[in-house]
């Protein structure tokens, strides 16, 4: 889809006077200048740090769909929005406020964040752009061998293990202590996984805006290091809004913990990817995809060629009649067809599609910086887990056990393998 007009509003509330730059109409259909759209928006609309409006901590701007806005609480858009095309619209927030707006996403469409949120205008003017067109690519099954005998290694007891260590933080908010002690806790547990293993390294992604850290563990390819594949699910959770009780046993303790078994088995069985792969464990996930956005937004900066990424987010609860379902918005229709045929051709399941709208979890980061990725999810939209993003979203309520989020980590498996072959 492409966007024609960038409207700067704060901009036409001026009655278009003021310098150049406030003049400044950038057409994305053909260029655009960042920089002077920036100073439209603050010479109008006094947006950014100048005389008299001091730059205050924790500021950041958050896109959305303009279709939700009127659906939340009017009183956290409290300004015009700083600009806006004929679907998104850009608005300044408080950090604090941020927890309280994916709590209203949530309560009003069962979705959530479904915002991106950035640390500066500069890249939340980006969101108004169509995302690159994805390179073409051909998806091959010829591993079945070795699929067959790597995707038999998962335990279920290993990832219900996993979620429960993770949902006894008393939250794994990004802004809070305990949120801290549970990326520093699951970097500890993956760097067990690259003991004697030179070729496999663990670190953290730190964000400069924010304390808890995202995870990374990498294994080097063998013949194309420079090509990587990336599996990951964020590590937060919360249940309201504020320091409160959230366990998030399914949300996402269950991604979280399947990506660390989809490594496990994958090391465990001997195996070694002809390209790198990167297990990613988010930060801020449910604070506007603010981790993954962040490290996506460098990948690309750094020329790294990704070749494709799946998101884990919410696995261990059946709510409906198939076993894993494929978000088909805001995601790449040939990768989600290939984990289709993977499905089909090495494992015992049953697929789906969904939807789920704008921002609604880590795969979209990835999507909107031109690289093919996926997100596999749970059950339909409608059917999934009611007890999320509550204290009640605990292992009990998917049974005790783990054995849906099993199937999530055989395919990640199988995935690695045909993609990273």
């Amino acid at each position: 889809m492409r966007i024609s007009r960038l409207l700067l509003i704060p901009f036409i509330l001026a009655g278009c006077a003021g310098t150049a730059a406030a003049g400044y109409a950038p057409d994305f259909d053909r260029y655009v200048d960042i920089e002077l759209a920036i100073e439209a928006a603050a010479s109008a609309g006094g947006l950014l740090p100048g005389p008299g409006r001091p730059e205050r901590a924790g500021q950041v701007w958050v896109s959305l769909e303009r279709g939700d806005v009127t659906a939340l609480d009017g009183a956290l858009f409290k300004r015009a929005p700083v600009a806006q095309n004929k679907h998104l619209a850009i608005y300044e927030f408080e950090t604090e406020d941020l927890d309280q707006l994916s709590d209203g996403m949530y309560r009003t469409f069962a979705r959530a964040p479904g915002f991106f949120a950035h640390d500066t205008l500069e890249a939340a003017l980006e969101d108004l752009k169509a995302p690159p067109p994805l390179p073409a690519r051909a998806y091959t099954l010829d591993q079945a061998a070795r699929v067959k005998e790597l995707a038999a290694l998962p335990r279920e007891e290993n990832i219900a293990e996993g979620i429960r260590a993770l949902a006894a933080f008393k939250n794994r908010g990004y802004r809070y202590a305990t949120g801290v002690d549970a990326s520093k806790w699951l970097q500890r547990e993956w760097a067990k996984l690259a003991e004697n293993r030179p070729y496999v390294s663990v670190a953290p992604f730190k964000h400069a805006a924010f304390p808890q850290e995202s995870v990374i563990l990498t294994v080097l390819g063998a013949a194309e290091p420079e090509k990587v594949v990336v599996l990951g699910g964020h590590l937060d959770s919360v249940a309201g809004y504020g320091d409160n009780a959230a366990p998030g046993a399914d949300d996402n303790a269950s991604g979280a913990a399947v990506t660390q078994e989809i490594a496990r088995a994958l090391l465990a069985g001997g195996y070694r990817p002809a390209k790198t792969i990167k297990f990613i464990a988010f930060a801020a996930e449910e604070a506007g995809l603010r981790g993954s956005g962040e490290i996506a937004a460098a990948f690309k900066k750094e020329g790294v060629r990704v070749e494709g990424m799946l998101n884990l987010d919410m696995t261990n609860y059946k709510g409906s009649e198939r076993d894993i379902y494929f978000v088909s918005d805001n995601s790449s229709p040939e990768q989600n067809a290939f984990l289709g045929r993977l499905i089909e051709t090495y494992l015992p399941y049953t697929w789906g599609t969904l939807k789920c709208g704008y921002g609604c979890s880590d795969h979209a980061s990835w999507t909107k910086n031109g690289y093919p990725a996926s997100y596999s999810f749970e059950s339909t939209f409608e059917q999934h887990n009611p007890f999320i993003h509550k204290a009640t979203d605990t292992l009990d309520k998917c049974g005790g056990n783990a054995a849906h989020a099993l199937k999530f980590a055989r395919l990640g498996v199988a995935y690695a393998v045909e993609l990273a072959k």
